[in-house]
């Protein structure tokens, strides 16, 4: 947490969403009569009616991040702020959100804790991702969910040879491999039958899609491990970063992943557990 008060605050808003229409231009001027400085992003400046700047300046130029949406808005900050000391301040105006955990309707009081240094902050350890052509890096990435290969083609599956710590595991035959960081266990991994991981496990899930071996299963191993996936055969193959970054893949690419350097610090609301999460946002049974 900093010592000194917070004078400048970057605000990242979710496009096309109907609440941030009413609540940027209240936030900005709640911040401002405060004086505290605001720096938008393009989608806040346009709800705000002012100049916008990149995510990415807006990060380095703040010393807290405001994120109003869903996890997707979430992920793209995540990635603008890496390599940046700055606690995010994440506000679900959308739906599911395991992310965004801040309710809207409270965002005031939860702020006032903030402005004020009454806070917790939870660190998110991402994931670092290289495409190898070759001998070659040809493009590398940082994720906070989840790394996925995907077919491209309709009705064929895909062959992944797949290495944990350059040993071999074994051949998915699926419709796609998704490699999931605890952050992302609730996710894309989710969906395809992944495990659930609290987020302070130093692991990483490994979930086939739609595996046509019935006794394939997803594999968590520790997050000191290096994972390696190798693109077999001739069905176009696609790679996806958070759901948000993309690269085609050709046929011997790998696909090498492994514990970032890089976290992110989220503003955590007190007195709420990744259990209360789960149970709110899956329906879990209540007492």
């Amino acid at each position: 947490m900093p010592s000194a008060p917070i004078k400048t605050v970057g605000l990242i808003a979710k496009p096309r969403a109907d609440r941030a229409v009413t609540l940027v231009p209240e936030l900005t001027a709640w911040l401002r009569q405060r004086g505290i400085q605001v720096v938008l992003d393009e989608e806040a400046g346009i709800y705000a009616g002012a100049p916008g700047q990149t995510r990415e300046a807006v990060a380095g130029a703040a010393e807290l991040l405001i994120v109003l949406g869903g996890d997707g808005t979430l992920l793209s900050a995540a990635r603008a702020s890496i390599g940046r000391d700055i606690p995010l301040f994440a506000v679900n105006l959308g739906g599911l959100g395991f992310l965004t955990a801040i309710k809207a309707d409270d965002i005031y009081n939860q702020l006032e804790h903030v402005l004020s240094g009454d806070y917790q902050v939870l660190h998110r350890r991402m994931l670092h991702t290289e495409l190898w052509r070759g001998d070659e890096i040809v493009a590398a990435h940082e994720a906070l969910n989840d790394v996925v290969l995907t077919k491209s083609d309709i009705a064929r599956m895909i062959d992944l040879e797949i290495y944990v710590d350059r040993h071999f595991v074994c051949v998915y035959k699926a419709d796609g491999l998704i490699v999931s960081t605890p952050t992302g266990s609730t996710a894309y991994s989710l969906s395809a039958g992944g495990p659930i991981m609290t987020p302070t496990v130093a692991a990483l899930a490994i979930t086939p899609i739609c595996p046509h071996m019935l006794t394939n299963r997803p594999v968590i191993v520790t997050d000191e491990s290096e994972i390696q996936v190798a693109v077999r055969g001739a069905g176009a193959t696609h790679l996806t970063i958070d759901g948000q970054v993309s690269e085609n893949l050709e046929p011997g690419d790998r696909v090498v992943c492994r514990r970032s350097a890089h976290s992110i610090s989220l503003v955590h609301p007190p007195g709420t557990a990744f259990f209360d999460v789960l149970r709110e946002k899956l329906k879990w049974g209540d007492r």
